[in-house]
């Protein structure tokens, strides 16, 4: 009986040392996500500031008339002399946004003539997109809709924040690491998410005091992944 019981008990205790030794038996480090293979995962955040080179307008005619022959006819020609105006004043790469012609109705529903209207959209260099919009409005336009500002080459400045993203997720996990009492391993696998629109930061300048202001301002570049660590 005795032999019995030894053999039972050294069982109990092999037992118990290979449910330590187990892979399942690792925990994950608070805050993050521990996976069986003992590895961790983060999320980084990096952002790049730029300022602004380019604005996008739209600037557009809306001329009202008795008939829809005189209201499209009219347009028209105002429509031109603006077109003509942005050209001379550095506009590019000038596209028709729109047309549209409807009847007009009085507050008690009797026809009022007819509304026709014309758009058009102008990149332009910042620095000039004041005297821009002066001239659009001079020639004749009604209608002006933008700033709509960009960054040149924003596609270089998405990949440094995607660097500043991964950054950041590495010292977090170092961090994190550090704390358990772990060493932080290789890189396993790195999932990049939608990266934000660049939005704007604050202000600066950008036109001379002759012309309408448009400030300038900062955009914001961002972008965020998930990396997961092999822990040691």
């Amino acid at each position: 009986m005795k032999r019995i019981a030894l053999a039972a008990s050294a069982l109990l205790v092999a037992a118990a040392i290979a449910g330590v030794a187990r892979p399942e038996g690792a925990h994950a480090v608070d805050g993050t996500t521990a996976t069986s293979d003992d590895s961790i995962t983060v999320a980084g955040h990096g952002s790049v500031s730029g300022v602004p080179t380019s604005a996008l307008f739209s600037f557009g005619v809306d001329v009202r008339s008795a008939s829809a022959r005189a209201a499209i006819a009219a347009n028209a020609r105002e429509m031109r002399q603006v077109i003509a105006a942005v050209e001379s004043a550095g506009g590019r790469n000038v596209g028709t946004q729109s047309v549209s012609l409807s009847q007009v109705f009085t507050n008690n529903g009797e026809p009022s003539g007819f509304a026709a209207s014309n758009m058009v959209t102008v990149t332009i260099d910042l620095a000039r997109a004041g005297a821009l919009t002066d001239a659009a409005v001079e020639a004749g336009a009604n209608q002006v809709n933008g700033p709509s500002m960009s960054v040149a080459d924003q596609g270089a400045l998405y990949r440094q924040a995607l660097k500043g993203a991964v950054a950041d997720a590495r010292l977090s996990a170092e961090t994190l690491a550090a704390a358990a009492g772990r060493s932080l391993g290789k890189v396993t696998t790195v999932v990049e998410s939608s990266g934000s629109a660049p939005e704007p930061m604050f202000a600066k300048a950008a036109a001379s005091d002759s012309s309408t202001p448009i400030e300038a301002g900062t955009q914001e570049t961002t972008a965020q992944v998930t990396v997961t660590f092999a822990l040691g």
